[in-house]
């Protein structure tokens, strides 16, 4: 396999699993998210959606940083 068939299942599988991500958010907020259209969900809806999956990101990021990179936000 070649460096750029391998970043390409790469880039790939790490589009599934944002696709899985937000499925399982919007399942977890009660938001009816479909495969395909979407037009139907309010903008309060979609927007709760993309502010959930940035407060569990930024939480997961913060839970696994290392020691260092902890005394610098101090």
């Amino acid at each position: 396999m070649t460096m750029a068939s391998n970043n390409s299942s790469s880039n790939n599988q790490q589009k599934a699993n944002l696709g899985n991500f937000k499925y399982e958010v919007a399942n977890s907020l009660n938001v009816n998210l479909k495969q395909g259209y979407n037009g139907d969900l309010t903008s309060r809806e979609a927007g709760s959606i993309g502010g959930e999956m940035v407060k569990r990101m930024i939480s997961y990021a913060e839970n696994n940083m290392n020691g260092s990179s902890n005394n610098m936000m101090k």
